[in-house]
C-alpha cells in the first residue's frame, strides 16, 4: 500500500503590513509603465514646460557666482494614504521630542556633555530660554531620512540621519517642484492609466504660513509684521526666503519682510526693519554668527530681544539641532529617563544608531556597553563619520569606501577637531531607477541615490525628495529633485491598512 502524501497547509494570506508593501511597489511600477506609454510628443511638451515652469518659479542655486538650475525628474514618487500617514506620525514623534532638548541640556550634565555648546552659544541660550519660550517653543524643522517607499518592509527602511531645526531648506522648492509635475506630467500619466489619481502632500510654504500665524496670535499679535532674517547679502546657495515672502504676501496677505541682521535696531523696546515694526522673525541665522556680528560691532540686541520674548521661528532651542541630537534618542539610559516607551520604539526603530566620538564607555548598536574607540575602529564597514554640525554632505566620511587605514586616519582627524564628530550606522540608501526626460521627449532610465526631507505641523506633512548619482546626495552633485505625491484614496484597487508590521 502506497502512502499518501498529506495535503499541505494553507499558505496564510499576506497580512496587512505585507499588503501595504506589495501595493506600494505596484503602484511606483505603475507610474512608470504610464510615462514609458506616454507618446514622445507629449513628453518633449512636457520637458519646455517643465522648463519654463522651473524658470518661473526661481528654481535654481548659486555656486560661486554662478547660477544654476536645478534638474525635476519627471516621474513622481507616489505613497499609499496610510504610509503618508505613518511618516506624519513618526516625523511629529520625533519633532516633539527635538523640542524637548532645551529644558534636558540644562538639567542634566550628560546631556551638557553630549549637546556641547561654544560658551557663547550657552550664555545665549541660558539668556533667551525664557519662560514665554518655555511654554510654546517655536520650531519649523526638517528632519531627513532614508527610506524606501517600495520595500514590503518600507517601514524597517525608514532611518533618520539627521535633524534641521532652523532655517530649514526646500520651503520653496517641494511645493514648486509639485506644481509642475502636476501641471505637465500627471496629466500625461492619469491619461495613460485612466484609473490612476495621484494627489499633493501639504504644501510647505502653508505649513510655514500656519506655524508663522499661530506663532503671532501666541504672542498677543496677531496679524502683524514677519521678517525672514538670514545672510541676504550671500550670493551663495537657494533664494528661498525672498521667494517665500513674495508667496506669503501673495497668497494671504502677510506682511513680510527680508533682511539681514544688520539690518534691524531698537525703537525703544520694539524691533524694526527700516520704518516697520516687526512681530516675529523666521531665521535662518545662528547664535554663533549673530555673535561674530557683535564683535564685529553690529548691535545684535533686536535679535536678542526677540529670541527672549519668543518671538523667533525657530527659537533659541533650535541651537541644539547637532547631529549628536540622536545619540540622546538613541541611548537608553538617557531616552529612558525622559522620554514614554511608545517614543522610545520610535527611536529604536527610526532612529540611527549615533554617538559624539570621543574615548569612553557607552551603549552599542547591539545593545551591550563597550569602549567607543575600540568599536568604531573595527567597525568600519558599518560606520559613517561625520561633523555634528555640517551640512550639504559636508565633511561626511562612509567607511566602507576607506582602507583600515584610511579610516584610522579619519577617526584620528576628528578626534583632534575641536569641532565635534560623531559616528553613525551605515544606512541602506535607496537607489531607484529614475527616468530622465531629454528635450526631445526621449526617456532614459538611470539610477539615482534619493534622500528625502520631512517638514512638518499637525496639520500636515511636506516631503523633500533629493535624488544624486553619488552616495552623499545633494542637488549640486549631479542630482536633482522628485515630487513625491500620494495616491487618491481607493485608486490603488484596495482600502489600506497601516500594519505596524511592514
Amino acid at each position: 500500500m502506497t502512502d499518501v502524501a498529506p495535503e499541505p497547509a494553507p499558505v496564510p494570506p499576506p497580512g496587512p503590513a505585507e499588503r501595504v508593501g506589495l501595493r506600494g511597489a505596484e503602484l511606483a511600477a505603475r507610474v512608470r509603465q504610464a510615462l514609458y506609454r506616454t507618446p514622445t510628443r507629449a513628453l518633449a511638451a512636457a520637458f519646455e514646460r517643465m522648463v519654463d515652469g522651473g524658470t518661473a518659479r526661481h528654481l535654481d542655486y548659486f555656486m560661486d557666482g554662478v547660477v544654476h538650475r536645478i534638474r525635476v525628474f519627471p516621474c513622481p514618487l507616489t505613497l499609499l494614504p496610510e504610509q503618508a500617514a505613518y511618516l506624519h506620525r513618526v516625523v511629529r514623534t520625533l519633532h516633539d521630542a527635538l523640542v524637548r532638548l532645551p529644558e534636558l541640556y540644562l538639567a542634566d550634565p550628560e546631556v551638557r556633555g553630549i549637546l556641547r555648546l561654544e560658551p557663547e552659544e550657552d550664555a545665549w541660550l541660558r539668556d533667551c530660554w525664557t519662560p514665554a519660550v518655555r511654554a510654546r517653543p517655536a520650531v519649523f524643522d526638517r528632519l531627513d531620512a532614508l527610506v524606501d517607499y517600495t520595500s514590503p518592509v518600507w517601514k524597517d527602511t525608514l532611518k533618520f540621519v539627521e535633524p534641521n531645526l532652523t532655517g530649514v531648506g526646500g520651503l520653496h522648492l517641494v511645493p514648486s517642484v509639485e506644481e509642475i509635475l502636476s501641471e505637465t506630467v500627471v496629466p500625461l500619466l492619469e491619461a495613460a492609466d485612466v484609473g490612476l489619481r495621484l494627489a499633493r502632500l501639504a504644501d510647505a510654504r502653508e505649513l510655514l504660513h500656519r506655524e508663522l500665524a499661530d506663532q503671532l496670535e501666541a504672542i498677543g499679535r496677531p496679524g502683524g509684521t514677519v521678517c525672514f532674517v538670514e545672510p541676504k547679502y550671500e550670493l551663495e546657495g537657494i533664494d528661498e526666503q525672498r521667494r517665500l515672502v513674495e508667496y506669503l504676501g501673495a497668497r494671504h496677505g502677510m506682511r513680510a519682510l527680508h533682511a539681514d541682521p544688520c539690518e534691524l535696531h531698537m525703537h525703544g523696546t520694539e524691533a524694526y526693519c527700516g520704518d516697520d515694526r516687526v512681530d516675529l522673525v523666521y531665521r535662518d541665522y545662528s547664535v554663533l554668527d549673530l555673535a561674530e556680528l557683535e564683535r564685529d560691532g553690529v548691535d545684535v540686541t533686536p535679535m536678542r530681544t526677540l529670541f527672549r520674548e519668543n518671538r523667533v521661528v525657530s527659537s533659541i532651542g533650535a541651537e541644539l539641532d547637532h547631529k549628536a541630537c540622536w545619540e540622546i534618542l538613541t541611548d537608553p539610559d538617557i531616552a529612558g529617563r525622559y522620554f514614554d516607551e511608545a517614543s522610545r520604539r520610535c527611536f529604536q526603530r527610526h532612529v540611527l544608531w549615533t554617538r559624539v566620538l570621543s574615548d569612553r564607555v557607552t551603549s552599542l548598536p547591539a545593545g551591550e556597553r563597550g569602549p567607543l574607540l575600540e568599536y568604531a575602529r573595527g567597525a568600519r564597514d558599518t560606520l559613517v563619520l561625520k561633523p555634528s554640525r555640517g551640512y550639504g554632505g559636508e565633511g561626511v566620511v562612509i567607511g566602507q569606501t576607506l582602507s583600515d587605514a584610511e579610516w584610522e586616519l579619519a577617526l584620528a582627524a576628528a578626534l583632534a577637531d575641536p569641532e565635534l564628530w560623531v559616528v553613525q550606522t551605515l544606512a541602506y540608501i535607496p537607489v531607484l531607477e529614475v527616468p530622465t526626460l531629454a528635450p526631445d521627449g526621449a526617456l532614459r532610465p538611470e539610477m539615482y541615490y534619493h534622500v528625502m526631507g520631512y517638514a512638518s505641523s499637525e496639520a500636515g506633512l511636506a516631503i523633500l525628495a533629493r535624488a544624486s548619482q553619488r552616495q552623499v546626495v545633494n542637488v549640486a552633485q549631479r542630482g536633482g529633485m522628485a515630487g513625491v505625491m500620494v495616491v487618491k484614496d481607493g485608486e490603488d484597487g484596495e482600502d489600506g491598512e497601516d500594519g505596524e508590521g511592514g
